[in-house]
């Protein structure tokens, strides 16, 4: 499965949409251990061009700390599992928190 993270100088971006990067983590879901990460540009924030994007990266799952809810829906027509609420901080570490079960998710940051 793969799983995407928004960042911003090497940190989760606290809002979806205005990140500068996306940290893109392949992880073996037998194991739960991530086997390749890439950071790959943003091609920009535009109603409904980041869930389709993600979605021709392959992407399973999303973690944030925020997200409107027109991209949860969109997302969710894709069939891709969006977490929100994620505090900010080392994506990788995000990552490996949620599949372990310890990432703690509040609220989500966002109020759009």
């Amino acid at each position: 499965m793969k799983y995407a993270v928004p960042v911003t100088k090497e940190v989760m971006s606290s809002h979806f949409g205005h990140c500068s990067h996306f940290a893109l983590f392949d992880v073996d879901e037998q194991t739960g251990v991530i086997i390749n990460k890439e950071v790959v540009a943003s091609p920009g924030h535009e109603p409904g061009v980041l869930p389709a994007w993600l979605a021709e990266q392959g992407v399973s799952v999303v973690i944030a700390g925020g997200m409107g809810n027109r991209a949860q829906d969109i997302f969710q027509q894709n069939r891709i599992k969006v977490v929100v609420g994620a505090p900010s901080g080392d994506p990788e570490k995000i990552v490996v928190d949620f599949l372990n079960g310890s990432l703690t998710a509040g609220e989500n940051l966002c109020d759009h």
